[in-house]
């Protein structure tokens, strides 16, 4: 597929403002209906052209869009979960976001406003709400140039935002088509079978998996290839042998994370949702099995109450279901910023790289694998995947350039990082902020601890550069005034036509 004409990128995604009273404050960006409506022609030419993840060459955001036009309700990335009709509004093409992939190389020189990126930022960032010390850095994602930066190469606690560098990792390790398959095996000579755990953070016990590997389905399937063989009776355990190392976080028993485990289902909630905060169980890779245990028994075969062992290299698979590919855990991931599968795939990118599927071991591979990228891995410091932990470090050198490497042409396979970041006023964690500025033109992750607040994602400038930006803030005290000084500061820079 051809690339579309850069003139035209510029003109499909260029907003239109309005100024309300009360000056920049109450700026809002609105998209008109023609820019909308070539949003969807530029997804699909922007799309194909830098990386074709599936056979049409269009990622989820776009079909999504493209979905949300012909139905009532939304879309996010986490499929229909959680949403009802009505509650959601369409996601805005991911062309505005993806455009200045685009385009030629940005000159260097002063665009249309002329006037300093400092002076913008520089009073917006020094907000009394973002407390005692801040970071920050605005890169051109077409060049590579650094447009703005104070304190870039500092570490500071990135909280959520870590999940950016979990991403990148797991991608370029894995790659973006890699699925986890969990499977049933039959041990020789027995009527034993294991249900053995691929660390498939979004394996589901609900009825409607809507894309997403079924627990049920595991059964009915293990269920047909047990009667094949004329076994009804069965003794059942489970294997969670791939995973090693603790299975809490160093935080300890919280809502915003299960006991990580290489099985488990719904990752261990005791409700009914699918992303944010729930209670969990203590052991979710024995609350998996037993769900399984009620879905064979639905299936014609009875079996014993699981327990705990290791499948031996001779056990003969008997069935099994993958999660959809890492693309799509990716997106997942960092649209809904959970922290569950962020664990996963940091274990994941230990295991693929030869390390032991810990915290420890995802630390230290994550870290490996941005270094190996070459990226700027100085003043950094991992403990985890998900950020949870506030002995994480990074600067917003590497977050900017983690976003800029997601962009390159020649790492197509990183995209899903820039396709999965929070639509502002539309998706995931950004669904309810932007609502009165840059509403559809932000895309960030969003990052918050106790006297933490970070955000790092990209903007469609007013000149239509794609920039990608990162704000980290410690010893914040007001978290809803901190989020909103960032927002504003987001806000500014895609207003901004700066040198």
């Amino acid at each position: 597929m051809a690339r579309p004409p850069v003139a035209w990128l510029t003109r499909a995604v260029k907003p239109q403002l309005t100024r309300l009273p009360g000056g920049s404050a109450a700026r809002t960006w609105q998209y008109t209906a023609v820019a909308a409506t070539a949003g969807m022609a530029l997804a699909a030419g922007v799309v194909g052209a830098v990386g074709p993840w599936d056979v049409t060459g269009q990622r989820t955001a776009e079909r999504d869009r493209a979905a949300a036009l012909e139905r009532v309700g939304g879309a996010d990335h986490d499929a229909d979960f959680g949403t009802e009709p009505g509650m959601s509004r369409p996601v805005p093409s991911a062309a505005a976001v993806l455009a200045g992939l685009g385009r030629a190389a940005s000159p260097p020189k002063p665009v249309s406003g002329g006037k300093p990126l400092a002076d913008v930022l520089g009073p917006l960032l020094n907000a009394p709400a973002l407390g005692g010390s801040h970071t920050a850095a605005v890169v051109d994602v077409a060049t590579g140039r650094r447009l703005y930066g104070t304190g870039a190469g500092k570490g500071l606690t990135p909280a959520s935002t870590t999940k950016i560098a979990t991403a990148v990792a797991a991608l370029s390790a894995l790659g973006p088509d890699h699925r986890l398959t969990t499977r049933v095996a039959l041990e020789p000579g027995t009527r034993k079978i294991v249900l053995v755990g691929a660390g498939d953070p979004t394996l589901t016990a609900h009825e409607h998996a809507d894309g997403w590997a079924s627990l049920r389905t595991l059964a009915d399937r293990t269920a047909k290839a047990l009667r094949r063989r004329g076994i009804h009776q069965a003794t059942l355990s489970y294997d969670t042998s791939l995973y090693a190392g603790p299975a809490l976080h160093p935080v300890g028993v919280n809502d915003n994370l299960a006991p990580v485990s290489a099985l488990s289902a719904d990752e261990g909630r005791t409700d009914d949702s699918f992303h944010g905060p729930a209670a969990r169980v203590a052991d979710p890779a024995a609350d998996a099995a037993r769900r399984f245990t009620g879905f064979l028994k639905d299936a014609g075969i009875k079996a014993t109450p699981p327990g705990p062992s290791k499948a031996t290299k001779g056990a003969a698979t008997l069935a099994t279901v993958s999660s959809p590919p890492l693309s799509a855990l990716v997106e997942r991931m960092l649209t809904n910023s959970d922290n569950d599968i962020a664990e996963a795939l940091a274990r994941q990118t230990a295991a693929a790289t030869g390390r032991p599927a810990s915290f420890d071991g995802g630390a230290a591979a994550i870290a490996a694998q941005l270094k190996k990228l070459g990226l700027p891995v100085s003043g950094a410091r991992f403990h985890d995947g998900s950020g949870m932990n506030r002995d994480d470090r990074l600067t917003a050198d590497l977050l900017t350039a983690l976003l800029v490497k997601a962009g390159d042409p020649d790492r197509p396979g990183l995209r899903p990082v820039l396709t999965g970041l929070p639509v502002a006023a539309f998706t995931g964690t950004l669904a309810t902020r932007y609502t009165d500025g840059a509403g559809g033109l932000v895309r960030a992750k969003t990052g918050t601890l106790t006297g933490v607040n970070s955000l790092a994602g990209t903007v469609v400038d007013h000149d239509g550069r794609l920039l990608a930006f990162a704000f980290l803030a410690s010893g914040t005290a007001n978290p809803i005034a901190a989020q909103t000084a960032l927002d504003r500061t987001a806000t500014e820079l895609a207003a901004c036509g700066c040198r």
